[in-house]
C-alpha cells in the first residue's frame, strides 16, 4: 500500500489546520466566483458554503495532498449520519484533521 506524503511542513495546531482548509475552501468557491467569503470554526459545508457533495470529494482530494493519507475525509464521514453531514462544520473537520496529525506523530 502506497502512503501519500504531504506537502510542505504540517503543523497539528487548529489555528494553523482552519487557516489551510479555510484556504482550500476558499479556492473551491473561487471557482463559483464566490470571493471573500468568511470561513471560521462554525462555519457549515450545506447551509453557509451551500458546497454539493461533488465539492466534498474535490475538497477530500485537497485533504490528501495537504497531509496525506494520514486525514481520510471519506472515513471521516462514514460513520455520520446524513444529518450530521448536512450539519457538519468546518470546526469538526478541523478538529478530526488535529487528531489525526497527532496521532501520526506519536505513531
Amino acid at each position: 500500500m502506497t502512503t501519500t506524503q504531504p506537502a510542505g511542513p504540517v503543523h497539528a495546531d487548529e489555528k494553523s489546520v482552519l487557516a489551510d482548509i479555510a484556504g482550500m475552501l476558499g479556492a473551491l468557491l473561487g471557482e463559483y466566483g464566490l470571493e471573500d467569503v468568511e470561513i471560521d470554526m462554525d462555519t457549515t459545508f450545506h447551509r453557509d458554503l451551500e458546497l454539493e457533495s461533488i465539492d466534498l470529494v474535490t475538497l477530500a482530494g485537497h485533504l490528501e495532498a495537504r497531509y496525506g493519507s494520514r486525514v481520510n475525509f471519506a472515513e471521516f464521514v462514514a460513520d455520520m449520519e446524513l444529518d450530521e453531514i448536512i450539519e457538519l462544520t468546518v470546526g469538526r473537520l478541523v478538529e478530526h484533521v488535529v487528531q489525526c496529525l497527532a496521532a501520526a506523530e506519536v505513531g
